[in-house]
């Protein structure tokens, strides 16, 4: 388990002092993969960095696999260290070395035998999926590639714990979510501990069971994926939802709607869990004299389940209108009246 008391992280500049990491509580647990989401100035790198002693709390303590990091030097911080893999957004893969040199870097550093280093490189390799490309140089191989390389690296001393440093940012979707799903694979094999930092929500959707939203130094939200998904309660948390639950062109198809239909409402519909295969929709236009229009609609799978939203244009009598959105939440279902 990783427990996090009461750090704060206090950098002394030319201007003054900034707090990066304001007095974060967090308690991970083993088998987890947790997120920290936040904008860029957040604090969530250096909180990451404080996990493996890159950096030292100016306050509080951090503990690690029953390790006090925020407290042990030397030997003692190296030892532990072997406990704690850590990926990188740029890779930082040794580009005049191999592949298979690499991913046996950790462990000639620990003194392992060649012969066995060798042996668990190429095991690594075909962990990450990457058999045959031992010999290959970074500079010989993609993005993803080299972040899987990276990945097996992070792998070779058996760590108990797996951070992630923005480790997709620099990928295109696409290789995103192979790598996203690579980790998910590991996380479910190893039973790894998973810590990942991002400023992308698709990536905390996609394979964290639980996340903590940082703004300003501080940890300002935290709960289950699917729990924040279906109800965000600070601003920052609302905006994050939004970039995945709202398609870029809903706000044009909602103000050209307002316009062709000045009367009814448009709402928003949010399904969460099982509701979400309810054939809401069909039951609107049956049982209520409305007309019906659809904007928009999505739904995502989670870790702990599937988050959906739906925007639609409800046109018709308002008493109807209101005992159809009644009816909406009768379901289960989340309804938000969007201003037209």
């Amino acid at each position: 388990m990783i427990a996090i008391s009461d750090a704060k992280k206090i950098f002394q500049t030319k201007s003054g002092t900034i707090p990066a990491v304001d007095g974060v509580n967090l308690n991970i647990q083993d088998g987890e993969i947790f997120g920290v989401i936040g904008y860029s100035g957040a604090g969530k790198s250096t909180l990451i960095r404080m996990l493996n002693g890159l950096e030292v709390p100016t306050e509080g303590t951090v503990n690690v696999n029953n390790q006090l990091v925020s407290k042990i030097k030397g030997q003692k911080l190296r030892e532990a260290r072997q406990s704690i893999g850590m990926i990188f957004q740029h890779f930082n893969l040794l580009w005049s070395r191999t592949v298979l040199e690499n991913i046996q870097f950790p462990l000639e550093i620990a003194g392992v035998s060649k012969r066995n280093r060798v042996q668990k490189a190429n095991d690594l390799l075909e962990l990450v999926g990457l058999q045959g490309r031992g010999d290959a140089y970074p500079s010989q191989l993609s993005g993803g590639q080299k972040q899987r390389v990276g990945i097996a690296r992070a792998l070779a001393n058996d760590p108990k714990v797996l951070l992630c440093d923005e480790a997709t940012s620099a990928l295109d979707p696409q290789t995103t979510d192979s790598i996203l799903d690579l980790l998910v694979d590991i996380n479910k094999r190893l039973g790894l501990t998973i810590v990942l930092i991002t400023h992308e929500m698709h990536v905390i959707q996609k394979i964290c069971h639980r996340v903590a939203v940082m703004e300003l130094g501080k940890v300002v939200e935290i709960g289950d994926v699917l729990e924040v998904f279906r109800n965000p309660q600070e601003q920052v948390t609302k905006r994050f939802v939004k970039e995945v639950s709202k398609a870029p062109d809903s706000e044009e198809s909602i103000s050209q709607l307002a316009t062709q239909y000045p009367t009814g409402r448009v709402l928003k519909f949010t399904f969460v869990g099982e509701s979400t295969g309810q054939p809401l929709i069909t039951s609107l236009i049956r049982n209520f004299d409305l007309e019906v229009n659809i904007l928009q609609g999505q739904i995502s799978q989670t870790q702990k389940g599937a988050y959906g939203t739906l925007f639609v244009h409800l046109d018709g009598n308002e008493d109807t209108i209101n005992e159809a959105v009644k009816f909406a939440e009768g379901q289960l279902v989340k309804v938000e009246v969007i201003d037209q």
